[in-house]
């Protein structure tokens, strides 16, 4: 179904933007992968496809920020997958402007362009944090939204421009609201890479608050949502949740890791990596009955099967996590 599909991926540096190129390349689509341009030419995690991959992608360098460039890359397409976001939630906190022109501003470029040339589906990415902390449980895609972080209030808004596409425009819209991923090539911003760095090389694991409850995807799973998403017929307009539709706590999660590494050390707390009060998101557990039942997606990988690649992603990579400092 994918052969020779003319497909964009923004963001496709990025984790799941670089293991969603790979699987659409084996999947035989023809592939423009957008990148964020810096003075290196680099490519951030695409660098681990291998070859024939990396020769099968055509790689373009911008910023979604820039309505030409998301034109001039656009035009001629079939597919968007847009990905591209800055994501961290702690330096949102700082630069929340960024997070306007990045999230907001990114996404209208990228709509307008799909409108303008009209592309047959576009795949916007939502992120569970627009709940924030669950007024119940499991979450559905009729939750309310909640600001409860620059980050979120900027997905929040993308997803509504989006919708507002499809609404005023019928431009052909699926928004997939992801809870958390994990997975090799994830950065130590996330705190399941942070702790199997900080176990290989650190006397203690030091997190922010242990007690949240996390609903968490492998990579792979989530990949396969958005090609679902891509293809699936009968879903335009539709808000679609990627989830498990299982939680465990933060704290949870480090000693599961701590006990498939095989090795004991002590857990503590650090006040400059908690979130404000009022912005931590306490709980997200994912209703996944409409991917299910629309899309005919389940998640596949076990948690501790998907933790151990995690594991020996960071073993194998030392180099690229920092463990001995806070990354935002």
């Amino acid at each position: 179904m994918w052969v020779g599909k003319k497909v964009v991926v923004t963001g496709a540096g990025g984790f799941i933007g670089s293991h969603l190129v790979e699987a659409l390349v084996a999947a035989g689509a023809s592939v423009t992968a957008v990148v964020r341009y810096n003075s290196g030419s680099l490519i951030g995690n695409l660098a681990f496809l291998d070859r024939r991959a990396r020769e099968a992608v055509r790689i373009v360098s911008g910023n979604v920020e820039d309505s030409d460039f998301m034109y001039r890359t656009i035009e001629g397409q079939e597919i968007v997958l847009h990905l591209a976001a800055l994501i961290a939630i702690p330096y949102s906190y700082e630069a929340p402007r960024s997070y306007v022109r990045a999230n907001i501003e990114g996404t209208l470029n990228v709509l307008e362009a799909a409108r303008r040339y009209d592309v047959a589906r576009v795949v916007h990415t939502s992120t569970s944090e627009v709940y924030g902390t669950a007024l119940r449980v499991p979450i559905d895609e009729t939750h309310p939204l909640q600001g409860q972080s620059p980050y979120s209030a900027s997905k929040i808004a993308a997803d509504k421009l989006a919708e507002s596409y499809f609404r005023s425009f019928e431009t052909p819209v699926v928004t997939l609201r992801p809870f958390n991923t994990f997975g090799p090539r994830q950065s130590a911003r996330a705190f399941i890479p942070t702790i199997i760095s900080q176990a290989l090389e650190r006397d203690e694991i030091r997190l922010g608050s242990l007690t949240p409850e996390r609903d968490m995807t492998f990579v792979s799973d989530t990949v396969a949502g958005f090609m679902a998403a891509a293809l699936t017929p009968d879903i335009v307009g539709m808000t679609i949740n990627l989830g498990t539709g299982e939680t465990h706590t933060v704290g949870w999660f480090a000693k599961q890791l701590l006990s498939l590494m095989g090795v004991t050390k002590p857990i503590v707390q650090e006040e400059q990596r908690m979130r404000p009060n009022l912005s931590e998101v306490r709980r997200l557990v994912s209703d996944n009955t409409l991917a299910r039942e629309k899309m005919n997606w389940a998640p596949k990988v076990a948690l501790d099967d998907g933790l151990r690649r995690a594991i020996e992603f960071v073993r194998a990579n030392p180099g690229l996590f920092r463990s001995d400092g806070y990354v935002r």
